[in-house]
């Protein structure tokens, strides 16, 4: 038998693993000391109380999983016979993949006849989000592991991220942007639009002062890269701002049509972590990052 699993760093949550029949695995983030894990320590996400805090001065850090832990989710499904197939965020994002590797050298020792498989989506949140889906509806279809890991090896790339973040102090303090751009950035009102690339990184691809010239930015970004954008799923993320994401939507739906179904989604609080509160973004099927 083969057990998908994704984490929480891709915007997946309990209701969206029981319909693609992942399991999930929790990303920790740190508020006033304390660790919390997603969908283990709480259900649902209370995602107003949440960036509420962020606005007020709260800032949460984040903190990678022990070889340990990965051990403790997939021991089990070896130890019955199962193999794995595991879809996460970007690897180059953290150090928390290293202590999976450090797991599964263990655990490959243990169960060698075993098979782990994964997708690295290159991503975080929504960018990761599409391709989780995607993924899912392929197995829901029937496709071989080998298929996906071959439909993967090009499509990965296709699924293009960019978004503004609205106060870059919650970068300026994870290390994404150094506390000086985040000052200057804050002081001046500059929206800097971000993307993940094709080595699973944030870089910023330009500077825009104002919501909505950020905004348009992210319009034009669209229009510019896509690639049967309407084949594919289309999701817009936010981080507590759904009129500026519906506004956002209408926008999409005015110059590809009415038709256009785009979803919209809360970015997860791990990742909300780093970029705060009044962020938004999309995740479309483009012809390159």
């Amino acid at each position: 038998m083969l057990v998908l699993f994704t984490d929480s760093d891709t915007d997946f949550d309990l209701e969206k693993c029981k319909e693609y029949g992942y399991k999930l695995i929790s990303m920790p983030y740190i508020i006033d000391g304390k660790e919390i894990y997603p969908y283990v320590d709480f259900k649902e996400f209370d995602y107003k109380t949440f960036y509420g805090m962020l606005r007020k001065g709260t800032l949460p850090k984040t903190t990678a999983l022990s070889p340990v832990d990965y051990v403790k989710y997939f021991e089990p499904e070896f130890a019955a016979g199962n193999d794995i197939f595991y879809v996460h965020f970007s690897a180059a994002m953290t150090g928390t993949f290293n202590s999976m590797n450090i797991a599964l050298e263990e655990l490959k020792e243990k169960y060698p006849e075993r098979k782990f498989y994964e997708i690295d989506t290159k991503g975080i949140t929504l960018g990761s989000l599409n391709i989780v889906y995607e993924v899912g509806d392929m197995f829901k279809a029937g496709k071989t592991p080998e298929e996906v890991l071959e439909w993967a090896k090009t499509e990965v790339d296709k699924f293009a991220v960019y978004f503004y973040a609205d106060n870059l102090k919650f970068f300026g303090r994870s290390g994404r942007v150094s506390g000086f751009k985040a000052f200057m950035g804050n002081l001046f009102g500059i929206h800097p639009i971000i993307c993940m690339n094709s080595e699973g990184k944030m870089v910023p691809v330009g500077s825009i002062r104002g919501k909505k010239k950020a905004m348009k930015k992210l319009f034009d970004t669209v229009v510019e890269l896509e690639d049967h954008i309407k084949d594919h799923r289309i999701i817009i993320g936010h981080c507590d701002c759904e009129d500026l994401a519906r506004q956002f939507g209408d926008m999409i739906k005015e110059h590809f049509g009415q038709d256009t179904e785009i979803m919209y989604q809360v970015v997860n609080p791990t990742a909300g972590s780093h970029c705060g509160p009044d962020t938004l973004g999309i995740t479309f099927h483009a012809k390159h990052r």
